[in-house]
C-alpha cells in the first residue's frame, strides 16, 4: 500500500474516482472547488469514464443528481457553505426517494457577513434533511470515509444518500500524507450499483408522488425508522473496511477518556488539535479525555451514552450558533441524549472556531479548565463563546 501526500480535495476526487461512479453533477464554490475540478480533469482526459454535468447552480447540481440516482446511476456531488443552502430543499427530495447520492460538504461558514472560510454552520442548517452524515478528521479519514458512504447508502437495506463532512480550507486545501487502496480492492468492497427501484419506462413505477395528509405522516414515520436502522449497516460497512484497511471507524470514538473525570466533545479537524492539549493535561496527572462524534445522523444514542458514562464533566465544543435557542446545537442533542439517565455528567456547552477562526491547543486546555470550573460552580445553564472580543 502506498503511502503518497495529497490535497484533502484531491483525496477526495481520487476515492470518487476509483469508486467508478457513472455521474458527477456540481457547482464549484469555495472551498469544494478542487474536489470537482480534479473529477471534471479526470473525466476529461479519460482516467474516468463518466458524466460530468457542469450545471447553472447547486439547487440544479442536486436536481440532476435525483435524476441520475433514480435511474440507476452511481452519483456523486460536493458543495459548501452557501450552496449546501441553496440545494436545501431538495435535499429533502433525495433522503425520502431513497436515492443513494454521496456528496461531500467542505464546511464553511454561512454569511453575513461573508465568509469563505470553515465553521458547522452549514451542516447544521441541514441536519434533519434526512441524509445520513459523517464527520472526518484528517485527508485520510474523508478519502476512506468517502468510499464507505458509496458502500452504506447503495446497500439495499439503506438507501439513504450520505454526506462526508471535512473541514473547509483545514482539510480540503491541507496537503497530508495518506494510504490510497488498489482498484482490485475497492472493486471487491464497493459492488456494482443495482438500485432495486430504479426507473425504468420498461417498468414503470412513481418517485416522490403527491402525498395527502391521509398518508404523509406514515411516509415520514417509515423515512425515519429506516434512517435509524442504516446505522446497522454503517458499523457493519466500517468493520469490513477496517478488516480490508487496517483504519477502523466507530459512531463515537474515544481518545484517553476510559478513567476521564472530565471529557470533551469535539466533531472535526478540530479534533486532532484538542488532543494535543488532552496528551499535555495527562501529562500533569489530569484525569481528562476526548470524544469524537463521527456519526451525526443517524445520532448514536448507545454508543454516545456509553462513552460518556463515566464521566462527572462533559465540555461541548459547538462551532456553529442556535440563534436565540439554547446552547449549540450538538450541546443541544447532547443534553437531549442524556436527558433520560438517572445518573449522567454535567454538561458544559461552549461555541467556537466561527468563521474559520484557529483554536490552538492552549486553547483547548482553556476550553477544559473552564468547563471543569462552570461545573463546580454549578454554572450549566449558559454558553460561553471563546476567544470572542467584547
Amino acid at each position: 500500500m502506498e503511502r503518497i501526500g495529497l490535497e484533502g480535495s484531491i483525496a477526495i476526487a481520487e476515492a470518487v474516482r476509483l469508486a467508478d461512479v457513472d455521474v458527477v453533477a456540481a457547482y464549484p464554490i469555495t472551498p469544494q472547488t478542487h474536489i470537482v475540478e480534479r473529477l471534471a480533469e479526470y473525466v476529461a482526459n479519460g482516467k474516468l469514464n463518466a458524466n460530468y454535468i457542469p450545471v447553472e447552480s447547486e439547487h440544479s447540481a442536486m436536481s440532476a443528481c435525483l435524476g441520475s440516482s433514480a435511474v440507476g446511476a452511481r452519483t456523486f456531488t460536493a458543495t459548501a457553505g452557501q450552496g449546501l443552502e441553496l440545494m436545501h430543499e431538495v435535499l429533502y427530495v433525495a433522503a425520502s426517494s431513497r436515492l443513494p447520492i454521496v456528496m461531500a460538504v467542505a464546511n464553511r461558514a454561512l454569511s453575513g457577513p461573508l465568509s469563505v472560510w470553515g465553521d458547522h454552520s452549514d451542516v447544521m442548517a441541514a441536519r434533519d434533511c434526512g441524509w445520513i452524515q459523517i464527520f472526518a478528521e484528517n485527508a485520510q479519514q474523508v478519502f476512506d470515509l468517502i468510499l464507505c458512504a458509496f458502500r452504506i447508502a447503495e446497500d439495499s437495506k439503506v438507501l439513504f444518500p450520505t454526506m462526508i463532512h471535512l473541514d473547509g480550507f483545514h482539510l480540503s486545501h491541507v496537503i497530508e500524507p495518506l494510504y490510497l487502496l488498489e482498484q482490485e480492492k475497492i472493486n471487491q468492497f464497493i459492488p456494482k450499483y443495482n438500485h432495486p427501484y430504479a426507473l425504468n419506462p420498461d417498468k414503470p413505477l412513481t418517485i416522490g408522488a403527491f402525498g395527502l395528509p391521509s398518508v404523509y405522516t406514515e411516509a415520514k414515520k417509515s423515512q425515519d425508522i429506516a434512517l435509524c436502522d442504516s446505522k446497522k449497516i454503517i458499523l457493519d460497512v466500517w468493520k469490513e473496511f477496517g478488516k480490508l484497511a487496517g483504519r477502523h471507524y466507530l459512531p463515537v470514538e474515544k481518545y484517553k477518556a476510559d478513567d476521564a473525570e472530565t471529557l470533551l466533545l469535539t466533531m472535526g479537524s478540530y479534533s486532532e488539535t484538542a488532543m494535543i492539549a488532552i496528551d499535555k493535561m495527562r501529562e500533569n496527572g489530569e484525569k481528562v479525555g476526548l470524544l469524537r462524534l463521527r456519526l451525526w445522523r443517524p445520532f448514536p444514542f448507545d454508543e454516545f451514552r456509553q462513552a460518556a458514562s463515566g464521566a462527572k464533566t462533559l465540555v461541548v465544543l459547538d462551532r456553529a450558533l442556535s440563534f436565540g435557542g439554547p446552547p449549540g446545537p450538538v450541546c443541544s442533542e447532547v443534553q437531549s441524549a442524556l436527558y433520560s439517565l438517572e445518573t449522567k455528567p454535567k454538561v458544559i456547552s461552549f461555541v467556537g472556531g466561527l468563521g474559520g477562526r484557529d483554536m490552538s491547543a492552549s486553547t483547548f486546555e482553556n476550553i477544559i479548565r473552564r468547563g471543569i470550573k462552570k461545573s463546580d460552580e454549578g454554572v450549566v445553564s449558559d454558553f460561553e463563546m471563546i476567544e470572542v472580543r467584547e
